[in-house]
């Protein structure tokens, strides 16, 4: 695919180069998606402040676990690689678990009981952006409330991304994974 959106070149301006220093790793030069966004600042600035990646309420692997199944099913292979690069090892996804997430099911074998509430969740969110009674029920039996509104909260923010990813064209990023073959 061809950009539709060419991502902002360096120079920076003082700004951008703030927030985009402020969204990458140390040493660690902005990805496609950010240097794209760059190109307007303020939406760049309002998704830096408005990120859910710092701890939250719920533990890292739950949030990478909320991200890797709503961008796989967004088909949004850039983002999703660029989490299994980043977060993937340190959130201890294994090679079964990273294709489940992508082709697996609520039901695969790979998943606890919280594990499988949260692809539930999930997927109907994708689908419907509603949560049925008896997903809700099945979050709320293994989540406060205060966990629950960031399982909505980072479910709608990565199908926001995966809009941006899509509308503006964006090829995976170079090193990143890509999705498994569905039958690995």
């Amino acid at each position: 695919m061809t950009a539709r959106i060419d991502p902002l070149a360096p120079p920076y301006d003082a700004r951008v180069a703030e927030d985009l220093d402020k969204l990458m790793p140390p040493g660690v030069a902005p990805i496609a998606l950010f240097r794209m966004l760059a190109k307007n600042p303020r939406v760049l600035r309002r998704i830096r402040r408005g990120g859910l990646l710092d701890p939250g309420s719920i533990t890292l692997r739950e949030r990478e676990l909320i991200i890797l199944r709503t961008t796989a099913k967004a088909g949004a292979e850039y983002e999703w690689g660029v989490h299994v690069a980043f977060f993937g090892a340190a959130a201890g996804f294994d090679a079964e678990q990273l294709h489940a997430t992508v082709w697996g099911g609520d039901d695969a074998a790979c998943w606890t009981d919280e594990e499988r509430a949260l692809v539930a969740a999930c997927d109907e969110l994708h689908g419907s952006a509603r949560l049925g009674e008896e997903t809700f029920r099945a979050l709320r039996a293994r989540f406060s409330e205060e966990q629950v509104i960031e399982v909505l909260a980072l479910a709608g923010q990565y199908r926001a991304i995966a809009c941006l990813i899509h509308g503006a064209g964006l090829d995976p990023e170079e090193g990143a994974p890509r999705f498994p073959a569905r039958g690995e």
